[in-house]
């Protein structure tokens, strides 16, 4: 059985297994979780002035296997699910080089804000991401698999441009914009790079003074770019604003709804997606799920308009995906509906019945 526990950093011991990551001001993983600490770890988590970590302790419980989850499936049913298979729509997908290429240029630009090439570098990375969905007419994202690599140094940044330039494009924005609001959203974040180490790597809450201070990221980020002419307002908007609210309870300036930029209000709803199912050293990652339903249920906070173009670009449950419906039965995802992302079509595996969960009919079922 295994118990985690909190250990204050004196504390540490070598052969302890980390229970969280340890990351820099770049957001690069320095420690994974569930490393075991050698007295290198320990002493740059010290270094690092980080007054505590969760550790865990104990072995995994070996899990019964399932036998009534291994559903063979009659070949009426096979033949059911081929009849009524309609491939989803298409999707952005970033090739091993191309990540390479963005995990580089990333991790160039959150170490040096001030470097000559800082600029450059932001439109050659919002490029590559261009042509990754023009290549593929792309018109949605699988945000379940949009985290198919454990190379976490550009994870949020790319995951964050990617879905932006994807719902602007469901939005009506033309190529500049989408290529501009690329950049906004590499970038929403470069303002972490002013923020202590101690603080973002900080496994329990914040105190108001660390959140004070965490606070003042966007405003560091629009800091770092406002002298960049090079660079358009709307993107150096999107990164001051990206946290503001259309309730005027955002920060840093609790402005008004009318005075969001477009491309906040954008990076906004993606921003809090990937956040919530990013698992961070303070927490454990939602499901996409419970992420997509929590983004629907925040209509005083985002603008609707742009979380209706959110939820229409997004593939929650990619056609192929076995999921298991409030009826007890094991079912297959054959169709999705753009206009209805958390209820898909779906066949029964032992049934070979469809059920258009879409379908008023079918308002009792729901997906587990």
């Amino acid at each position: 059985m295994v118990t985690i526990k909190y250990v204050r950093t004196r504390s540490l011991q070598k052969g302890m297994i980390i229970d969280q990551s340890i990351v820099d001001r770049a957001g690069r993983i320095l420690i994974a979780r569930r490393t075991p600490l050698d007295e290198y770890h320990i002493a740059s988590i010290k270094k690092m002035g980080i007054p505590g970590i969760y550790v865990r302790e104990g072995e995994e419980d070996e899990l019964p296997v399932d036998d009534e989850k291994k559903v063979i499936i009659p070949e009426s049913v096979q033949k059911e699910i081929e009849k009524h298979t309609v491939s989803d729509r298409a999707k952005v997908q970033l090739s091993e080089s191309v990540k390479a290429r963005v995990a580089e240029g990333i991790q160039y630009l959150y170490n040096d804000t001030e470097s000559e090439g800082f600029t450059s570098t932001s439109r050659t990375i919002a490029e590559d991401l261009m042509k990754a969905i023009s290549d593929n007419d792309a018109i949605a994202v699988d945000i379940s698999a949009l985290k198919i690599s454990d190379e976490y140094t550009f994870k949020h940044s790319v995951d964050v441009a990617t879905m932006a330039m994807i719902v602007a494009k469901k939005h009506g924005l033309n190529d500049k914009e989408v290529y501009d609001i690329g950049i906004s959203g590499l970038l929403h974040d470069v303002g972490k790079s002013k923020i202590p180490n101690e603080i973002l790597n900080k496994a329990g809450k914040l105190t108001d003074d660390e959140f004070a201070m965490m606070k003042q990221h966007s405003l560091f980020g629009y800091s770092i770019l406002k002298n960049k002419e090079d660079l358009s307002n709307p993107i150096k908007l999107g990164v001051l604003q990206h946290h503001e609210k259309m309730n005027g309870r955002g920060y840093p300036m609790s402005v008004d709804a009318d005075k969001i930029n477009l491309f906040a209000r954008i990076i906004s709803v993606a921003d809090i997606y990937d956040a919530l199912v990013t698992e961070r050293p303070y927490k454990k990652p939602f499901s996409p799920r419970d992420a997509v339903e929590m983004i629907m249920s925040m209509t005083e906070e985002l603008d609707i308009n742009v979380m209706r173009s959110f939820l229409e670009s997004v593939i929650l449950y990619p056609v192929g995906t076995d999921v298991e419906l409030s009826t007890g039965e094991r079912a297959r995802v054959v169709e999705n509906n753009p206009k209805y992302v958390l209820r898909p079509k779906v066949i029964g595996l032992k049934s070979g019945k469809s059920y258009d969960l879409s379908d008023i009919s079918n308002a009792s079922i729901v997906i587990l």
